[in-house]
């Protein structure tokens, strides 16, 4: 059986042993033996690699020493030193028990089945430079396709210039327009892809190798869609399909159904589905949206979605997407719930915002001594503490008459940082810890997946 020691600080040293009695009681079923050690500091989250390596004493008894999640400094050193394994744990002693289920079943996101096709709406009024600079983003955040929009009675000389740009940077490339023109000049320049053919305008897969997008004469018409797609099979051709995904309140139901019969017509069929119609047309933070549709892509066993980052409110739309065709994609092959998987789309708020109580945090403020401020959010609200006591509020203009910085103009600006993040925190249940930034997830620029 493993072995972990456990490293903290004086004040969590209590709350730590809790813990892990409820997580690893003692007994030949439990998942670890477990040793926590002091190493004479105060706050855990002040602890470094180097004054691990001065403080803990050789041999490390243990097959595995686990951090503070906070823990600054080499780590990989640190275990060249010890030993013995050394991994940083949770930031919140809270989060053990869901840090262990994790590592106990480790699921990674790196694979998907969904390609996105992130379309540039205003592409002929842009320069060439332009739309290569907007789709090198566009791939940077997820993008696996760059649609190129054409606009009605809008010329667009350069679009063979476009295509070609594009194609020299390594990016697959669709056309997207009403005009069968267009169509074949972009075919005929490269792209990838062609949006859209109907069953009249089905010639142009003749005269192009570009793989078509294959959609109704109208929406509704499920008949054309489904004569297009037999006459690609039979020629042994390929190609996407695509109902069209109406907006709310414009049949949105009914568009899903069209995709459910698809399927159901054509178990084969690779599809793609439209989601900027939802997207761009609902008020509503992208995120959840997102999620549901590519859970509904996943479901469907769709090949690409098509989005757009038009409006200002879906300006991270193409992220958003790639983290949930990854998350749905997981879900979908491995028959669970989408939850526990990552936080990237948990922009607002936070699955478990408030980690302590307020009575927990009455206790560790009654152990302090020291002049300096600790910022801790729990439902009652923002609690600010010392060695000169507890201050409790929802405001931070409450809290302030209470600090006495009045004369002390850095420490006041970093207190006023601190509680007014901690007042988002609060008001929106969002996870708080004092000196690091409140965690948007994928709504705000940060890693890839």
């Amino acid at each position: 059986m493993e072995h972990i020691l456990f490293l903290t600080g004086r004040l969590a040293e209590p709350a730590l042993k809790r813990v892990l009695a409820q997580l690893a009681p003692a007994g030949d079923d439990a998942p670890f033996t477990w040793e926590v050690r002091e190493i004479g500091l105060q706050v855990a989250g002040l602890m470094t690699a180097d004054m691990v390596k001065r403080r803990l004493a050789l041999p490390v008894n243990a097959d595995r020493v686990l951090l503070p999640g906070r823990c600054r400094g080499d780590v990989e050193e640190l275990a060249a030193h010890l030993g013995v394994p050394v991994q940083r744990g949770p930031e919140e002693l809270k989060d053990l028990p869901a840090f262990f289920r994790r590592e106990s079943r480790p699921i990674a996101l790196d694979d998907y089945g969904i390609a996105i096709f992130a379309e540039i709406v205003d592409a002929p009024r842009l320069t060439v430079d332009a739309i290569v600079q907007r789709a090198l983003g566009h791939r940077a955040d997820g993008a696996d396709v760059i649609d190129l929009g054409c606009l009605p009675d809008t010329p667009f000389p350069q679009l063979e210039d476009s295509v070609r740009a594009l194609k020299e940077r390594g990016l697959r490339v669709s056309v997207d327009s009403l005009d069968p023109q267009e169509l074949l000049r972009g075919g005929r320049a490269g792209a990838d892809y062609l949006l859209s053919l109907t069953l009249d305008t089905l010639w142009i897969a003749e005269e192009v190798a570009a793989t078509p997008v294959l959609i109704g004469r109208t929406p509704q018409d499920e008949a054309s869609l489904y004569e297009a797609i037999e006459q690609m099979q039979a020629a042994g051709r390929p190609f996407l399909a695509d109902t069209i995904l109406d907006p709310i309140p414009y049949g949105l139901l009914a568009s899903l159904v069209r995709y459910h019969r698809l399927r159901e017509r054509h178990p084969e069929a690779p599809i793609l589905m439209g989601v900027g119609n939802i997207t761009e047309l609902v008020e509503a933070d992208t995120t959840g949206i997102n999620a549901v549709l590519l859970g509904i892509a996943a479901e469907l066993g769709a090949s690409a979605v098509l989005t757009t980052q038009v409006s200002p409110h879906t300006r991270r739309a193409v992220r958003e997407a790639d983290w949930a065709r990854r998350i749905m994609h997981v879900a979908v092959s491995q028959q669970t719930l989408p939850k526990g998987l990552s936080d990237q789309l948990m922009t607002v708020h936070a699955r478990s915002p408030f980690p302590d109580e307020p009575e927990e945090i009455a206790a560790i403020a009654r152990e302090v001594r020291d002049p300096n401020f600790r910022v801790q959010v729990s439902q009652q609200g923002v609690h600010v503490y010392n060695r000169e006591g507890l201050r409790l509020a929802r405001d931070p203009f409450v809290l302030w008459p209470q600090l006495h910085l009045e004369h002390d103009a850095s420490h006041a600006f970093y207190m006023g940082v601190e509680t007014a993040r901690a007042q988002i925190a609060w008001q929106l249940g969002k996870r708080y810890v004092q000196d690091q930034p409140l965690d948007w997830g994928c709504a705000t620029d940060g890693g890839l997946p």
